[in-house]
């Protein structure tokens, strides 16, 4: 009998993607999942929408904008209380291959020491350009630096062990879910998988990609991460991270001093950085972190 599969679809808008996604799981292979489309508070009427076309996909409306942690927690719980064998977190901007689910599972099963597993994503845009192939952790510096923007050459050709795999498709046992816990919401967004699979690893599970099983995302090529609420969120989340995992002093050190303060003067210096919006968030970032202010971000 197959192991049955929760499948979470984290939804805030976007509901042409979501649309898109769902009709691709329609085709999937594998013989034992459900869908559970979660929406954090739309205003593009998609909770609707997916009731009307997709029946027998059960949706639950969080009534707010929990962020990915949080929203994606009432899924994995959801998992737990259900009987579910697997939970997989997976992005309302993809779309899947057929296989997909049926070759992370077959990996996933065949050692009970694995306890997430994810496949290798490729841009929408771009099929042979790798977004993500997992990656691994930097302690020295405090990075998770992740696989990415690298041509797919058949480099990556047999499952292999890694420090962290992508939330944005993420397949994770039961029983790692069970021994490490949800995500951690004090993050909100950015960064809560990473800890997650670290949490995991420490829990005694392997985490690994497997390049057969295959994804694509619709983030543009282009994508520009130069917003003020990102800035916000990776600078006080890389922080939170470092405190969540018991990062050691000289690790500190260099994010603090050597990262985060050159970036920050580069930002206020140069003049063609001058235009940019990082600085706010970057300062709203280190204020919030050490007065314990975590969660959405309150602009004001």
């Amino acid at each position: 009998m197959s192991p049955r599969v929760l499948i979470i679809i984290l939804c805030y808008n976007g509901v042409a993607d979501t649309l898109a996604c769902l009709e691709s799981l329609q085709r999937v292979e594998y013989p034992s999942f459900d869908l559970l489309v979660l929406d954090n508070a739309s205003s593009d009427g998609t909770p609707e929408t997916v009731r009307a076309q997709f029946p027998q996909v059960t949706v639950i409306e969080n009534g707010a904008n929990l962020g990915f942690a949080a929203g994606n927690n009432v899924g994995l719980r959801y998992a737990l209380r259900h009987g579910y064998d697997y939970a997989l977190l997976l992005n309302n901007d993809t779309e899947v291959a057929p296989d997909f689910l049926t070759r992370l599972i077959e990996i996933a099963e065949s050692d009970p020491t694995i306890g997430a597993v994810g496949p290798t994503i490729t841009y929408y845009e771009r099929p042979d350009l790798i977004w993500s192939a997992g990656g691994m952790i930097d302690w020295k510096r405090g990075v998770a630096v992740m696989r990415t923007n690298e041509v797919d050459t058949g480099q990556y050709c047999e499952p292999a062990d890694v420090d962290f795999v992508t939330g944005c498709a993420l397949l994770v046992k039961r029983a790692a879910l069970e021994r490490a816990g949800v995500l951690d919401e004090r993050f909100f967004m950015y960064f809560e998988e990473t800890e997650w699979c670290v949490r995991i690893r420490r829990a005694g599970f392997r985490i690994l990609h497997v390049p057969q099983s295959r994804v694509l995302h619709k983030i543009p090529l282009n994508a520009r991460f130069d917003k003020e609420y990102l800035a916000y969120y990776m600078t006080r989340n890389r922080l939170l991270f470092l405190r969540a995992t018991g990062a050691p002093l000289r690790t500190w050190l260099d994010v603090l001093l050597l990262q985060d303060l050159r970036t920050y003067l580069s930002l206020m210096l140069r003049p063609k950085w001058r235009t940019r919006s990082g600085r706010t968030g970057m300062r709203h970032a280190w204020i919030d972190f050490w007065h314990g202010r975590f969660g959405k971000w309150e602009m004001t």
